[in-house]
């Protein structure tokens, strides 16, 4: 980096020269003395120390919101920044396991059976960087937001509550649930500034779209340039707990290629990317430096909505899921790279989870495109093939798949699957879809266009940070009556209800069932309806030289910049 050089300023300057000239004049007979240099002259002006700063490298900023509870923001980009800037009241321990965060709670634990009630107690310093405190009403908007709005990551548990009370001037919130509800630590993390975004342009849908308001972490968003790919965060001086070592930390965008010589080169002193199998012998190339494996909090999946009329009938949806060539997905969506050491073959619980079990029977999803097995099940539902068409009452089987636009690697997945079907007969076509429409329209019942939108495959991202049994009650679940009776939730992004497995679900989300004996029972059948295909989980390289102390892959489930406030950088 380039050191600062202090210069005096025009007004010195020109100070100085009046001086100079007033001196010159005074006495017009005598000359003017000579021309002395002085020691201070001659010594080069003083340099101001460098920037305490981290250039960390990624292969991406990427587009999407930044709404870290949005299925549409389900992005890299939004994950980092909600990590450094919005406060939780649990945040991932050591081992994973949600752990009280006291840099802004002071105590949370139930306090009641009957009805069940958690009281949280937060630190009457913590406040947002434009000086209002992060209190009740921050608990409110999240909780009223997460039970109602479509396309939210694991609304299951906010669902459960019936009311949020604030006691002592907002510090105390009080969360009375409509059932025990043992998985309530996944809820309230990465709080949202009601005070600013309640009565936002925009609403909900646009709640952090390209920018934060303000911040409630140890770092501030300074700027966000998609177009240069650069993403620079300040220290919080406003922050109430201890403050950053670092003073700045900059993402700096660049492909894999160009992240090797940055980091070769020591202008990055980290890189985060996700690598194939090229990019990672490129970067175990590079002398003197360290590499991790980081998975994501998702996982990749294709979903075969029994929502849609064209996908209604369980026979056709497994002619699909047998017509897909599912490792053909896997390796062009990892690229060989660490996500292929961690294909899904479950359900809910993603790969790298501690309590992770294949469920995936061996007759379940086929391992390869099965042209018999199409053809028995789409005969079987009445359909027959002509012209190498499959056709049923004068109408081709013709189906939609869509994808998040601009959000790999879920664009060229579903153009893949696209000519996999193809092959075995079945018309599609692909629809690169923005993803707040996706999620927040097309995959929550309201085509919007009429039935030609109407989304029959979609190849998107499935959160797996949190709670299991909410994360099973979130994605396969049935829609509920939120509590006040006056509605009902959205719908799953599945289009998936079986009155016969609610009980299940239900008793899974409240503890009345252990969640192992419930994946047990709810799993075989999801596999057998041919609902959803998971993938592989996303997962990220960490590259890091000597000079990135404490930059490290964080808590499982987590990003590095999980402990962002105690990275230093150590001079070369």
């Amino acid at each position: 980096m380039t050191p600062r050089v202090r210069r005096l300023p025009l007004v010195a300057v020109a100070g100085l020269a009046a001086v100079t000239l007033a001196v010159g004049t005074g006495c017009s007979n005598t000359p003017p003395p000579p021309l002395v240099t002085s020691p201070v002259a001659q010594t080069s002006p003083s340099k101001s120390p460098e920037v305490n700063e981290l250039v960390l490298g990624v292969d991406a900023v990427g587009s999407g919101g930044l709404n870290p509870h949005a299925l549409a923001d389900q992005n890299r980009t939004a994950t980092v920044l909600a990590q450094l800037m919005l406060p939780s009241a649990f945040r991932p321990g050591p081992d994973g396991v949600p752990q009280l965060d006291r840099t802004l709670m002071t105590s949370a634990e139930v306090t009641r059976s009957e009805p069940f009630t958690v009281t949280y107690t937060l630190r009457h310093e913590a406040s947002w960087s434009d000086g209002a405190p992060i209190a009740a009403e921050d608990f409110v908007y999240l909780y009223e937001r997460m039970r109602s709005e479509p396309g939210v990551a694991d609304p299951a548990g906010y669902r459960l509550i019936n009311k949020v009370n604030s006691r002592g001037g907002g510090k105390t919130v009080e969360v009375v649930f409509t059932k025990p509800y043992p998985g309530w630590r996944s809820l309230f993390s990465n709080l949202l500034p009601a005070h600013l975004l309640k009565d936002a342009p925009g609403g909900w849908a646009r709640a952090l779209a390209d920018s934060y308001p303000t911040s409630g972490g140890p770092f501030s968003l300074n700027s966000l340039d998609r177009g240069r790919g650069e993403i620079v965060l300040e220290r919080n001086d406003r922050y109430w707990d201890r403050p950053a070592a670092l003073e700045r930390i900059v993402l700096r965008a660049a492909d894999h290629g160009g992240l090797a010589r940055a980091v070769d080169s020591g202008d990055d002193q980290a890189a985060l990317l996700r690598a194939d199998a090229i990019s990672m012998n490129t970067m175990r190339a590079l002398t003197g430096v360290r590499l991790g494996v980081v998975p994501r909090a998702t996982v990749a999946q294709v979903l075969l909505r029994p929502s849609s009329p064209r996908l209604a009938d369980a026979k056709v949806r497994a002619a699909v899921a047998a017509a897909l060539d599912r490792p053909a997905l896997i390796a062009a969506g990892t690229g060989g790279g660490p996500g292929a050491d961690l294909v899904a073959n479950a359900q809910v619980l993603p790969p790298s989870a501690p309590a992770y079990a294949a469920t995936a029977p061996a007759a379940g999803v086929p391992v390869r495109p099965d042209p018999e097995a199409v053809r028995r099940l789409l005969t079987e539902a009445g359909y027959t093939r002509t012209a190498g068409t499959w056709i049923r009452d004068n109408q081709p089987l013709s189906l939609v798949i869509a994808a998040p636009e601009k959000q790999e690697p879920y664009p060229a997945l579903a153009a893949l699957a696209q000519r996999q079907l193809a092959a075995a007969g079945i018309e599609a076509r692909v629809i690169a879809v923005d993803p707040d429409r996706l999620f927040g329209q097309l995959l929550a019942g309201d085509a919007g266009s009429g039935a030609d939108q109407v989304v029959d495959i979609a190849l998107v991202p499935r959160p797996v940070g949190g709670d299991g049994a909410t994360a099973l009650a979130s994605a396969f679940g049935c829609r509920v009556e939120l509590p006040g009776g006056s509605q009902q939730s959205p719908p799953n992004p599945a289009g998936f209800c079986d009155p016969a497995l609610q009980p299940v679900i239900e008793a899974a989300l409240t503890g009345a069932t252990p969640l192992a004996d419930a994946l047990g029972r709810v799993e075989p059948v999801l596999w057998q309806q041919s609902v959803a295909i998971p993938l592989f989980q996303l997962t990220d390289v960490l590259v890091t030289r000597p000079e990135a102390v404490n930059v490290a892959e964080g808590p499982p489930l987590a990003t590095p910049f999980a402990n962002a406030a105690q990275w230093r950088r150590k001079p070369r």
